[in-house]
């Protein structure tokens, strides 16, 4: 039987009014990949950051033991030294740094006259890159960098110390498909080498395909527990949930008659790259109810069409019209104005304002309407924040809650109250569900299809296929920098929209 490396006992955490962990007890052997899953708000995330000290010792109940050693992890660097290596779900990155200084954080090799050894430094950094076969100039800033080279970066500094337990939660939330298959053999590898691993993500695909064994968490307890042959999806799912999943989505074609929202020959210039149209003269329209599944690889350009409507990048040339009316949209304040709202696939950078509460985050897009001489009118303000946080079932204690205690979903919902706040006639939905659990998505998809039957228009970006398919009512495919296809939800299966997404791909 493999050796125990860790094993945690009857973990108890408390946050005002919230019981985050409950008496949560588990085990993780040597060389075992084991994944932790469960709805937002199921203690998922708590747990690890006890583990990884970001939760001190003696803020929590309970005890942690490292091959059967009772331990005290006071903070990251105490979890470092007892063979903790974590990859968070929000990147921690320093942007104004370079791959190799973020890479070597906090472990910045000196010389014998103390200064740094930027040689060395530098070297250290291509190795571990080396490691993940990932191909990054170590001496490029990290802003420069897309999420998916962001995320890599942070595996490499988990693994440049050499962990012997190493937490992966959410980690290729931001990655391609080829780079998810780069890390899957990556953490075989390490698996090969000894090193256990908890992985937490929401796409069960992988959790199936990864584990050795699945643990499953729900209101801060520990539901379940399954060897590898014992995993079947619908249990686990049944655990995770507590209740059967419902389909919010139709299965069949509707009919739309009346357009809504048009752009005619966008041309939108390559973000990173000199002298090349990322979007290359794109056309397309919405109608009144409809949504629009935008699909294509990484690196489409579908993102940046979007923000490029939206006027938060720059376009070369092309029109927008709503309604039949032609505007500008400058900058996402006019594109509000005028009746679209983009809901965007980070809503840690730009979804939400994180000291701010849910309240005020909702309000954030109407405040002239609700104020009078530059005051606000509290009576408007609370009777538009009551009405959206009834609608969308927010689970917190009350709207004076800080947005940043709530779950992905949850957040996600405050996103979209904002939006509906603006009365939006077009609404941009970029990765809706990207870090938000099996239950929560169910909901996200009832509350997308209600807005859509209310008359909203809405485009949808997802790089989750089956999601895509389900939700959508026509598909429009992105290819070198143009429209490769358009077709019906009668017309569609995952495998044509990826071949059409990905022929003469070199």
């Amino acid at each position: 039987m493999a050796k125990r490396r860790l094993c945690v006992k009857e973990i108890t955490k408390v946050f005002p009014g919230v019981v985050a962990l409950d008496r949560v007890s588990m085990e993780l052997f040597e060389g075992e990949i084991l994944s932790l899953v469960g709805e937002n708000g199921a203690g998922k995330s708590t747990l690890m950051k006890v583990l990884s000290g970001t939760y001190p010792y003696g803020s929590y109940e309970g005890q942690v033991m490292i091959d059967d050693e009772v331990v005290t992890i006071h903070n990251a660097q105490g979890a470092q030294r007892c063979g903790i290596g974590m990859i968070p779900q929000e990147l921690n990155i320093q942007l104004d740094m370079t791959a190799a200084e973020n890479i070597m954080l906090g472990h910045w090799p000196k010389q014998k006259n103390s200064l740094i050894d930027w040689k060395q430094l530098k070297e250290a950094a291509k190795t571990a890159l080396a490691e993940l076969n990932v191909d990054i100039d170590v001496n490029v800033q990290m802003r420069s960098l897309n999420a998916s080279m962001q995320q890599l970066v942070c595996i490499a500094r988990a693994l440049v110390q050499k962990p012997s337990i190493l937490i992966l939660d959410e980690p290729t939330a931001a990655l391609t498909l080829e780079e998810t298959e780069n890390l899957m053999k990556i953490i075989h590898k390490l698996k090969a080498n000894g090193i256990s691993c908890i992985y937490i993500s929401h796409k069960l695909d992988e959790v199936f395909e990864i584990s050795d064994r699945v643990i499953v968490m729900r209101n801060g307890c520990v539901v379940s527990d399954y060897q590898k042959q014992e995993i079947k999806p619908n249990q686990i799912i049944a655990d995770m949930i507590g209740r059967t999943v419902e389909t919010f989505y139709s299965q069949t074609d509707k009919a739309f008659s009346e357009e809504a929202f048009r752009v005619d020959k966008i041309v939108v210039p390559h973000p990173y790259a000199p002298n090349k149209n990322i979007i290359d003269g794109v056309s397309f329209q919405v109608r009144k109810g409809e949504i629009l599944g935008l699909a294509g690889l990484v690196g489409s350009g579908r993102s940046e069409l979007l923000r490029a409507i939206y006027g938060a990048l720059p376009k070369t040339s092309g029109d927008i019209y709503i309604d039949g009316k032609k505007c500008i949209n400058q900058d996402p304040r006019e594109a509000i104005q005028n009746g679209i709202f983009m809901v965007s696939e980070d809503r840690k950078f730009d979804g939400y304002v994180g000291s701010l509460k849910i309240r005020e985050n909702m309000t954030l897009s109407i405040l002239k309407k609700i104020s009078k001489y530059s005051f606000i009118k509290n009576n408007s303000e609370k009777e538009i924040v009551k009405k959206y946080f009834d609608y969308l079932k927010i689970k917190a204690p009350s709207a004076e809650t800080s947005i940043m205690s709530l779950s992905g979903g949850n957040q996600q919902k405050v996103i979209l109250s904002r939006a509906l706040a603006t009365n939006a006639k077009v609404l941009f939905l970029d990765e809706p569900t990207r870090g938000i659990d099996v239950g929560a998505k169910a909901e996200i998809y009832k509350i997308i299809n209600e807005l859509a039957e209310s008359g909203l228009s809405i485009i949808v970006i997802s790089s989750e296929m089956p999601e895509l398919i389900l939700l959508c009512d026509r598909f429009v495919v992105l290819r070198n920098g143009g429209i490769a296809g358009e077709f019906l939800k009668c017309e569609v299966n995952e495998q044509v929209l990826l071949e059409t997404a990905a022929l003469s791909i070199q």
